[in-house]
């Protein structure tokens, strides 16, 4: 239940975030990618304000021998920059571009109604199942 609740409270909090930020607002998002045009240097703020608390945060939480709720940390191992990397992160920009919306973004956007949010958040599952087919077979 702990797990639970936690889970729950961080997600309002994430939700939150979003929200006061406005990286729920694709137009908002498109227009500080438009640095050739309606350019919104905003969102720069924001960003750099979750560089400074995750760098922070990991430097304190990764003194603990395991997190709170669970027996380890799960960490990316990999060190190298690869094809598959290039990859997807390029179609995650194209994604983000075209929407204006990144996954949480899109996932708090459903709770709106946002029809172009529920398409984003299909076509990321879509992505999971396809990639699934395709890789880890």
């Amino acid at each position: 239940m702990k797990l639970i609740l936690a889970s729950l409270i961080s997600g309002i909090l994430f939700g939150v975030g979003l929200s006061l930020s406005q990286m729920i607002n694709p137009d908002k998002v498109l227009n500080f990618l438009d640095i050739a045009g309606a350019w919104d240097p905003s969102l720069i703020f924001v960003m750099l304000g979750a560089l400074e608390v995750t760098f922070i945060s990991f430097k304190v939480i990764l003194k603990r021998p395991s997190p709170v709720f669970d027996h380890k940390f799960y960490l990316a191992t990999k060190k190298e920059i690869d094809k598959p990397l290039i990859i997807g992160a390029t179609i995650f920009g194209i994604g983000w571009g075209l929407t204006g919306y990144c996954p949480g973004p899109a996932v708090a956007g459903l709770g709106f109604g946002n029809p172009e949010a529920v398409i984003m958040v299909i076509t990321i599952y879509l992505g999971f199942v396809v990639h699934r087919y395709l890789f880890e077979r």
